[in-house]
C-alpha cells in the first residue's frame, strides 16, 4: 500500500494484510487550505489556489498548501496558518473544517517518523492577502522540484483538469463546489 491510498473500511489494518494486528497508530498529522479567492456576488466564480509540484523524473501534480503538524504549533489550525505563510506568504480568514483524509504513512528515508497512519485535515479558507516574496521555509530555501503558484477555477471542471492531489479530495471538492463554497457563507461564522 503506498502512502497515498486512503484507508477504508474493511481493508484491514496497518500490522497485516489480513488485519489481525492492532489498529495503527496516527503519526502524522498535517493541515492543509482550500484556499479560495474571488468569493463574491452570485455568479463569481472563485478561484481555488494550489500549488504545482514539478519534482525531476515525476509528472507534475497539484497540492493544496499546507503541511505536517510541527510539535511547536499549537493546534492543526496554527500550523494551517504557518504553513500557508510558509509556503504562499499569504493569510487567511475563515477556516472552517471541510474534510479529513486518511492514509497509510511509510516514512521517507530520513524522516524519523514510525509506519503508521496520517490524517490530512482540510480547511475551506478564504484568502485574506498574499505577498509570494514573503515565502520561506525549506519548500522554497531547499526545493526538490519546483513550486509554483497557480489559481484553477473553482468548479468541477477546473478541479478535474489537473492531477489534484489526493485524488479523494479531488473527487470530494467536484462534487461539492456549492456546498464547500458555502462553508464561507457569513450566517456560518
Amino acid at each position: 500500500m503506498t502512502d497515498a491510498e486512503p484507508v477504508v473500511a474493511g481493508a484491514g489494518r496497518a500490522g497485516d494484510a489480513a488485519g489481525t494486528s492492532a489498529p495503527a497508530d496516527v503519526v502524522k498529522r498535517t493541515a492543509r487550505a482550500i484556499l479560495l479567492d474571488g468569493i463574491g456576488p452570485p455568479g463569481a466564480t472563485p478561484e481555488l489556489v494550489v500549488i504545482k509540484r514539478t519534482k525531476p523524473g515525476m509528472a507534475p501534480y497539484w497540492i493544496t498548501p499546507g503541511g505536517g503538524v510541527e510539535p511547536t504549533d499549537t493546534s492543526v489550525l496554527s500550523a494551517l496558518h504557518r504553513e500557508v505563510h510558509e509556503e504562499l506568504g499569504a493569510k487567511i480568514d475563515d477556516a472552517v473544517p471541510a474534510f479529513v483524509d486518511t492514509v497509510r504513512h511509510a516514512p521517507e528515508p530520513g524522516e524519523n517518523t514510525p509506519p503508521g497512519l496520517k490524517v490530512q485535515h482540510f480547511f475551506v479558507c478564504r484568502l485574506a492577502s498574499m505577498d509570494p516574496a514573503l515565502r520561506h521555509g525549506p519548500e522554497v530555501e531547499e526545493p526538490r522540484g519546483s513550486y509554483e503558484i497557480v489559481r484553477l477555477p473553482f468548479t468541477p471542471e477546473g478541479l478535474t483538469s489537473v492531477n489534484l492531489v489526493p485524488g479523494t479530495l479531488r473527487d470530494y471538492l467536484a462534487r461539492n463546489v456549492p456546498g464547500v463554497v458555502g462553508l464561507l457563507a457569513p450566517d456560518l461564522r
